[in-house]
């Protein structure tokens, strides 16, 4: 007798696939004269050439953009010769590993030779050798939602690995072993976490085992390759899902150790919350407060994010059980801001966006001296000051890191820091605090004194911003008296 529950999974699934077809077939149509016309300039060459892995991918999920990645049997220097004539712009940057990159109209497009690739047991480069089908191609790719191929111009559906069916019920595995997979390239084990983040899929479960397994594999791989990997999952819809992935499977602790080493063991009393949910509660409230997409500046802000995800690191070296029973961790941001820097100096990132998370770091706690609001506006200058152009990101950061379930205190920091701003805007309106400086400049302090360049000059320009901050603008006549009097003072 034929199992209900079984019939309606099955036409479940079939529903989902078709659904994902008609979404494929609307995708590819749109890019179809730019694909078609490459493809029928190949087949003229004698080639074949294919749409490939994360293009396919995205147009089954209704997602395509204008990057589209292709694959073929000719090699690269016939790739060249095909695309140069045609492309309104080619680019030679990955041609050691088979790729050639071009621009045609709105369409960034890769050309790839059939390939398999593969690490030794020291070396963080693969060593690429081209493939002549692409059967073989797709084998060798990371996983089977990426190990699908369309043929062009005939629009053949290549799928020898269930990658269609995978895709249907959300799950990433490999094409073959996960094992052979992470051998050959362990950078994949990272992509099993971002493609979790990035899709919103489940990690089958041998691929967990293997990834948790494989872990130290990942340390032939080099630091910009791992961050830029990082990054990506970091900037994707769910990196909550991603991070806990790397966590748990031991991934974290050779990337990013200082995320795992959040799960403290709590005192028998729970006297302080568990910091590893903090954290990526922080995080996710973080992300609720970007500006959307289609605002100026909005979408996806990766200086907030890894400020918010690292926010709280330099809690575990910080912390201290008080005779009272609390825990303390006192000055955590200062050194967390320093334990930032450290990290991400490591992974090999920009010195400028070291400098911004590190800041924001440094900077996330300063607001609980706020009070009920007995800030002076000398405090409030220099809270806006030393913010800078993070101010805006500060206010973010700030916002987020209150996870309390207590809903009258969650409501009084709210309300704090809508004075806290109130109050900024307020005094911007007033004494344009973006740009604090003080009330002479060091051309006319020169002037004043009689002083030529040098370190007096200096100390005078530091006193009177100093005097800008505590007391607000003054007039120039004001100004002048001051600087006088502090001359004097100083003999």
């Amino acid at each position: 007798m034929p199992n209900a529950n079984n019939d309606s999974l099955t036409q479940s699934s079939t529903n989902e696939l078709s659904h994902v077809q008609r979404r494929a077939v609307s995708e590819l149509l749109r890019v179809s004269p730019v694909a078609d016309d490459l493809a029928r300039r190949f087949q003229e060459a004698g080639f074949t050439l294919a749409l490939v892995g994360g293009s396919v991918r995205d147009a089954l999920l209704g997602r395509l953009g204008n990057d589209l990645d292709f694959t073929t049997d000719a090699r690269p220097q016939d790739v060249l010769k095909i695309v140069r004539p045609w492309a309104d712009s080619v680019w030679e940057v990955g041609i050691a590993f088979g790729t050639v990159g071009c621009r045609k109209a709105d369409f960034d497009i890769e050309v790839t030779t059939y390939r398999s690739e593969a690490y030794d047991r020291t070396s963080r480069k693969p060593e690429v050798s081209y493939g002549d089908s692409i059967e073989e191609d797709l084998v060798r790719r990371d996983f089977t939602v990426n190990a699908m191929a369309v043929a062009l111009p005939e629009k053949e559906f290549i799928d020898p690995h269930g990658g269609l069916e995978d895709l249907a019920a959300r799950v990433l595995r490999t094409p073959g072993t996960p094992e052979e997979s992470f051998s050959d390239d362990p950078l994949r084990m990272m992509r099993a976490a971002r493609f979790a983040a990035q899709l919103d899929f489940e990690v089958a479960p041998e691929v967990v085992t293997a990834m948790t397994e494989m872990s130290g594999r990942l340390e032939i791989v080099s630091a910009e390759r791992v961050r830029d990997e990082l990054n990506k999952l970091i900037l994707s819809d769910h990196p909550r899902k991603g991070l806990r992935l790397l966590v748990d499977t031991g991934l974290a602790a050779l990337v990013l150790p200082e995320l795992p080493a959040l799960r403290l063991e709590r005192d028998e009393h729970h006297r302080h919350k568990d910091v590893y949910e903090h954290t990526l509660i922080v995080l996710e409230q973080a992300i609720a407060l970007e500006a959307p997409r289609d605002q100026p500046g909005g979408g996806p802000d990766l200086v907030l994010r890894l400020a918010a995800l690292l926010h709280d690191i330099g809690k575990p070296r910080t912390r201290r059980f008080e005779k009272d029973g609390r825990v303390s961790f006192h000055h955590h941001e200062v050194v967390g801001a320093k334990m930032t820097k450290s990290r991400m100096t490591k992974l090999k990132y920009s010195n400028e966006l070291v400098k911004d998370v590190s800041k924001l770091v440094e900077l996330h706690l300063r607001f609980h001296g706020y009070g009920t609001g007995e800030w002076t506006d000398s405090a409030v200058r220099r809270y806006v000051r030393d913010a800078g152009p993070l101010l805006e990101r500060l206010h973010k950061l700030t916002r987020s890191d209150c996870t309390t379930r207590n809903k009258r205190k969650a409501n009084a920091l709210s309300r704090a820091y809508d004075g806290l701003e109130e109050r900024i805007a307020k005094l911007q309106e007033q004494e344009e605090l973006d740009a604090i400086r003080p009330d002479l400049d060091g051309n006319q302090i020169m002037e004043i004194l009689g002083v030529g360049p040098g370190p007096q000059i200096g100390k005078a320009y530091k006193h009177m911003l100093e005097l800008r901050l505590e007391n607000g603008p003054m007039s120039h006549d004001e100004a002048v008296a001051a600087l006088r009097e502090w001359w004097a003072a100083q003999g």
